[in-house]
């Protein structure tokens, strides 16, 4: 039987190896000011990644995509426009892509990753505060773990500048985006 967990700095962590996202446990969400006053929150539905967990816990690693055009904010007139060239562009830019590219730091559970995000042909370093949630076998001997992340950016320095001034002033859409995730990543056997 494969051992599902070891013991880091006290933490039992998940056993080195490839994980994929599961995508029936997942959520990549988003919130953005609206109007100065409250916040517009979405999500993107379609979204996969791979976390290779190596056996130096802080040699592990993780890429991801999303698909631009799955946003989903609860108002189909918003995602329309989020899809077009004033934001996403998904027709011609049909992903975001993620890339660590180093852990940075840690204490206890939480994980701060160096990475590379990639909106609309635009790649900038962004640190990711991941969470470890905790590792187990499901009840259908799946080795997995769970975890949540989040950042925040300046949409702008992506190219999503669109806005409109309001006449009480300040604008309509913030720049800064708080991006949550949380997950399952199951063990892919080779």
């Amino acid at each position: 039987m494969t051992v599902s967990t070891r013991e880091f700095e006290g933490l039992q962590i998940p056993a080195a190896g490839t994980y994929e996202l599961d995508a029936a446990h997942k959520r990549v969400g988003f919130s953005v000011k609206h109007l100065m006053v409250s916040k517009v929150r979405g999500q993107f539905a379609e979204a996969s990644a791979t976390v290779v967990v190596g056996e130096n816990p802080l040699d592990s690693s993780v890429t991801a995509s999303i698909k631009t055009a799955s946003v989903e904010t609860g108002n189909v007139d918003r995602d329309g426009h989020l899809r077009t060239g004033d934001f996403f562009e998904a027709e011609k830019y049909p992903t975001i892509e993620y890339r660590s590219t180093g852990v940075k730091s840690h204490a206890g559970a939480e994980f701060v990753l160096n990475g590379e995000l990639t909106i609309k042909g635009v790649t900038k370093p962004v640190e990711l505060v991941v969470e470890f949630e905790g590792a187990t076998t499901s009840p259908y001997g799946q080795h997995l773990f769970g975890f949540s992340a989040h950042t925040e950016i300046d949409r702008e320095d992506w190219g999503l500048t669109y806005n409109m001034a309001l006449e009480t002033g300040g604008v309509m859409i913030g720049k800064k985006v708080k991006i949550e995730i949380e997950g399952e990543a199951i063990l892919q056997q080779g």
